[in-house]
């Protein structure tokens, strides 16, 4: 698909209009929507708002999220009870993003603390805290079935996110923008994406071996739906970060590190994204075997990554999180009106 007419290069100051990179197109994925979806999204905010949890504003917008859509668009063969956890994990990374955000790193670390606790101790540890008590609830419902290397992922996953996520609060808090290659490794845990791979092993009932989950062809396969994903998001969310004075996000940090404009850095990450997807099939198409049994498993873990990378890139123009009502009309024109600046 060719772009919209070039709009006028201009400073982030001055643009009022950005055109999105036509990421949809160059991913060729099928889109698959899980059929239990309606009863997950609905059991979710039934979970999330228990107790009075979220009023007024907060709650509408975990209604426009639609992180059910998300979820049943990512793991979309698991069966239910397993869909559920997935949702319920997947609304409390959105809620736990959207506390970070106001938080220094402190605070950042007094909810890792809950967290962490909770899943390292889920029988034994007691603390009051809302978000620890949620963790522990889904958490003993993901060890049910999850192999023992599945949990494992999983903690560890969650423990870099929170340290990451501690990082990006002292940056925001210093004013900081890093370097590309620091904020690509940095943005590769505080996506919160890696304890979501994780979680397509348990939403699959795989039994992967340590060895092969750590081969250099996994691994690799694993970084570029994560890039993707991760990458896409910052494109689609830079309108509303921008509004905040957020400086997380790989615009900036290229235009600061490539002295690019706006629409020139927009475009630089867009190509990015691209090369991602690139090198996740190229990935696919060698991969190793380990012999049929593991191999079948591999398959389902690879065709998961595939489904995050085509689900959350349709998701986004789903959900009301980034273009507010308008999302498939900018999925159509890719062109985004900037927001001002919050005072």
């Amino acid at each position: 698909m060719s772009a919209p007419s070039q709009l006028q290069r201009q400073s982030p100051m001055s643009a009022t209009k950005i055109v999105l990179p036509d990421l949809v197109s160059h991913c060729t994925f099928k889109l698959r929507v899980n059929r239990h979806r309606k009863q997950i999204t609905t059991e979710t905010k039934r979970w999330l708002f228990k107790g009075g949890n979220l009023t007024g504003k907060k709650r509408d917008a975990f209604h426009g999220l639609k992180a059910g859509l998300l979820t049943a668009m990512t793991y979309p063969d698991a069966a239910y009870p397993q869909l559920r956890v997935c949702n319920d994990f997947l609304t409390y990374l959105f809620h736990l993003d959207n506390l970070s955000d106001d938080m220094d790193n402190r605070g950042t670390r007094s909810i890792a603390d809950a967290v962490l606790n909770s899943l390292y101790h889920p029988h034994t540890y007691r603390g009051k805290a809302r978000v620890g008590k949620m963790a522990r609830d889904y958490y003993k419902r993901t060890i049910v079935t999850a192999s023992p290397g599945t949990q494992q992922r999983f903690i560890e996953t969650m423990d870099f996110f929170f340290q990451s996520v501690t990082q990006q609060a002292t940056d925001r808090a210093n004013g900081l923008i890093p370097d590309l290659e620091s904020y690509i490794a940095l943005r590769r845990d505080t996506s919160g994406c890696k304890p979501c791979w994780a979680l397509i092993e348990y939403a699959n009932n795989l039994d992967i071996p340590d060895d092969v989950m750590e081969h250099p062809i996994i691994v690799s396969l694993g970084e570029a739906a994560n890039d993707l994903v991760t990458w896409s998001n910052d494109i689609f969310s830079y309108n509303v970060e921008q509004s905040k004075g957020d400086t997380h996000n790989m615009i900036p940090v290229v235009m600061n590190e490539e002295g690019l404009d706006l629409q020139s850095a927009v475009d630089f990450v867009g190509n990015m994204c691209r090369q991602s997807i690139d090198r996740f099939v190229d990935d696919w198409a060698n991969l190793p075997s380990w012999g049929p049994e593991i191999d079948r498993d591999v398959a389902v873990y690879v065709q998961g990554l595939a489904d995050w990378i085509v689900g959350s890139l349709h998701w986004s123009f789903e959900s009301e999180r980034y273009f507010g009502k308008t999302g498939r009309e900018v999925k159509k024109s890719r062109v985004v009106d900037l927001l001002p600046r919050r005072a």
